[in-house]
């Protein structure tokens, strides 16, 4: 989850100005600071929902965005489809349309769609990759897992592999984004039957895990093991 400062360097300046831009932003930090505490949660996503979406005339593309991956995490993916089919229609500047480039890659092919998953990674590759070149490495690593995973829903699990070898240089030993790159491996690994290969992607998932000398959250480090786990059973 975003946290309240990347949250407002997203939000456009016009919309900084709206009086009850205040009160937004002292409801998204309540919301936050739950999240801190006790990591991702359907109460979570239910208190997110409503508070940016549900009950808002014109939600915002970042929170719908938001929202989608918030239940993504808790593998509610058809409750993470509904609210991405808000935005299906909508134009969006680059950096929102990227984003929800990714989560719906991710979204329709954990759904098991793989048609319709590379029908939308043909519709919008080339502005994916396009974009993504000129981003961070850490953006370009959530372009590249949701890509795989659409090759992985495709049963082409070495172009999967090979999508994930795309060169990403870890940033030291807390790095979460290589960790996500792990266990996207060991996700594939059990959806393509490979034991052996399964073994040896928990292993070194497990060990990538043991170098972290700090976590970002109290909960965080269960968190990732449980995630491991989960992984090695096909749930990603």
């Amino acid at each position: 989850m975003l946290s309240p400062t990347e949250r407002k360097k997203i939000s456009s300046f016009a919309k900084t100005l709206l009086p009850h831009f205040s009160a937004e932003m002292k409801k998204y930090e309540e919301i936050y600071s739950d999240f801190s505490a006790n990591g991702y949660s359907k109460d979570l996503c239910e208190q997110y929902a409503d508070a940016f979406i549900n009950n808002v005339k014109k939600p915002m593309p970042e929170d719908i965005i938001q929202i989608a991956s918030l239940y993504d995490r808790i593998h509610d993916n058809k409750s993470a489809g509904f609210y991405l089919d808000m935005l299906a229609e909508k134009k969006m500047p680059s950096e929102e349309r990227f984003r929800y480039c990714v989560e719906m890659l991710k979204n329709i092919s954990k759904l098991g769609n793989w048609r319709d998953a590379e029908d939308f990674r043909t519709e919008n590759i080339n502005f994916m990759q396009i974009y993504g070149t000129k981003q961070s490495l850490q953006k370009q690593a959530d372009m590249y897992m949701a890509l795989a995973l659409v090759d992985c829903a495709a049963k082409r699990y070495n172009d999967a592999f090979k999508l994930l070898r795309f060169g990403y240089k870890p940033s030291g030993r807390n790095d979460t984004q290589l960790l996500e790159m792990l266990i996207t491996g060991v996700y594939i690994c059990a959806r393509s039957g490979d034991r052996d290969g399964l073994t040896d992607a928990v292993t070194n998932t497990h060990s990538c895990l043991k170098l972290f000398s700090e976590y970002e959250f109290a909960w965080s480090k269960s968190y990732y093991e449980k995630r491991i786990e989960e992984a090695a059973e096909g749930i990603l």
